[in-house]
């Protein structure tokens, strides 16, 4: 027997051999155990997740001795049939190549004829979405309302280029990336089966890579083989596929935590040089950092692949910062890729990225300034001593006058508090009274409270009729006062100055 590849010889046989689906699997197991079998499916997720396999299991389902039953035998003969493709009773269409109308007409006329071995004629149509839109409206009637023999299978990893038309007639189940956990032990499975000695950071490593399909990281541990001979580690995988090392990603994250900009330019020319994929070790990166900002909100969460040592050591740096600034870290560097993806010089574009997310890190925002502000007085060395002042004489109290503050003496730095104005003549001025301790809310609290303005006096009663203009001209209305100056008088705001050492800008 010729060789096989370990995507086709570790190809899932039955429901229970597909791995990381098993939303997928449920629904079509019971399903089939309440005979609540359906026309159409369609099958939806990215390559290698087993859009193919589920098609073909699904088939061995319905045409199965005694059928249709989800735990068939799977080495029976109709199924041997089946998953080799040999069966005349499942036909599987490349929508590529197939994608006219003459084709689907000729689809139509077959569909007519009984089965000839099995219960049901199915029809499995793989990338259906590159069927043409006339091909598609010609599908459409046997569709929906197919012969009690037929059974449509469609496969697609674009989705929204299909007819909605399409779509509704369709029992629609989307296949999901494999996780990272699930691929590499697969890939020890394998690898103990072949008598090969695969490390566990090198399974890791291709999971990794894999970026969720089984058939990619089946297919690179094929070649893993065929160059490493029995014996293959992590370092092999680096150097093949050019993928960075999980000590590397968080090398560069603790010195982006530590805001080492020379560090992280530095490892990242070196990998550059090393012939490593950038566009891969930013994605490691925006992991990475997600990985933290997860463990920051929930701290049972894992460390994304990194060692543990390193993992614990980079929380620790991550202390530092708030969860908003690791979200602005993921956007600069989700920009950073977005620039990427086209660029011919990939280096510069990361290295810029890396000196931005630095400069997020250590940027000062005004919610920070906000944060500050309000809980100012925790921030003071010492409390802040206020003294009364004591009321003004006749002589200072001055009908619209601003009053003024009382100078601190300069062994004692204390701020005046002025008392309201006063509108007649004040007694002799009061004894001082003794120092006390406000809080800048409690200062807020006793601030005093601006004057009621004096209504106008009503204007004498003429004889003059209403009709009859005045003999001379009123006299202008005096200019109104500049609000900005007159907020720029206001005692609270200038104790509030005096106190911050700060000043006003218009």
């Amino acid at each position: 027997m010729s060789y096989q590849v370990f995507a086709r010889k570790y190809r899932p046989k039955t429901f229970d051999d597909v791995l990381g689906q098993d939303h997928v699997v449920r629904t079509l197991k019971n399903a089939i155990a309440q005979k609540r079998l359906a026309h159409a499916y369609l099958f939806v997720g990215p390559r290698g997740t087993g859009k193919t396999t589920t098609a073909r299991i699904l088939a061995k389902a319905f045409n199965c001795t005694n059928g249709p039953k989800a735990d068939f035998d799977p080495d029976e003969d109709i199924c041997v049939e089946i998953a080799e493709g040999r069966s005349l009773d499942v036909l599987e269409i490349d929508g590529a190549s197939n994608n006219g109308v003459e084709q689907v007409r000729e689809l139509r006329d077959s569909a007519r004829f009984a089965p000839a071995r099995g219960q049901f004629k199915i029809y499995y149509i793989d990338e259906v979405h590159m069927l043409s839109s006339n091909a598609f409206n010609a599908l459409l009637k046997i569709l929906e309302e197919p012969p009690d023999h037929v059974k449509f299978i469609f496969a697609t990893t674009e989705v929204q280029k299909i007819l909605p038309t399409v779509l509704s007639r369709c029992q629609r189940f989307d296949l999901r990336p494999i996780p990272s956990e699930i691929i590499a032990a697969h890939l020890l499975h394998i690898a103990k089966e072949e008598s090969i000695h695969l490390h566990e950071a090198a399974a890791w490593a291709i999971a990794k890579g894999a970026d969720g399909g089984m058939r990619d990281a089946q297919s690179m541990l094929d070649q893993l083989v065929a160059f490493c001979g029995g014996t293959i580690t992590e370092a092999n995988v680096l150097d093949i596929f050019g993928f960075t090392s999980r000590e590397t990603v968080a090398a560069i994250i603790g010195a982006l935590l530590k805001r080492d900009t020379p560090t992280a330019l530095a490892t990242v020319q070196r990998e550059a040089e090393a012939g490593r994929e950038l566009s891969q070790l930013l994605g490691e990166l925006i992991g990475s950092v997600r990985a933290l900002l997860v463990a920051k909100l929930d701290s049972t969460s894992g460390g994304d692949g990194i060692p543990a040592e390193t993992w614990a050591a980079l929380r620790t740096a991550a202390d530092n910062y708030v969860p908003e600034r690791l979200l602005s870290v993921i956007d600069v560097f989700a920009e950073t890729e977005g620039r990427m993806k086209w660029a011919s010089n990939k280096r510069l574009h990361l290295e810029i990225g890396l000196i931005k997310a630095v400069q997020t890190l250590g940027e000062i925002r005004l919610s920070d300034v906000i944060k500050v502000l309000a809980g100012a007085s925790e921030h003071l060395n010492s409390p802040v001593s206020y003294a009364a002042a004591p009321l003004p004489t006749a002589a200072a109290a001055v009908p619209g006058a601003a009053p003024a503050l009382q100078p601190a003496e300069p062994s004692e730095p204390v701020a005046a508090v002025p008392a309201p104005v006063a509108q007649t003549p004040a007694p002799p001025a009061a004894p001082a009274k003794p120092e006390v301790v406000l809080s800048l809310d409690e200062l807020i609290a006793t601030a005093p409270e601006e004057a009621e303005p004096e209504p106008a006096p009503a204007p004498a009663p003429s004889d003059r009729p209403p009709w009859q203009p005045e003999a001379a001209a009123a006299e202008p209305p005096a200019a109104k006062a500049d609000p900005m100056e007159e907020f720029k008088k206001d005692p609270l705001i200038r104790t509030a100055l005096d106190m911050f050492g700060a000043n006003l800008k218009t």
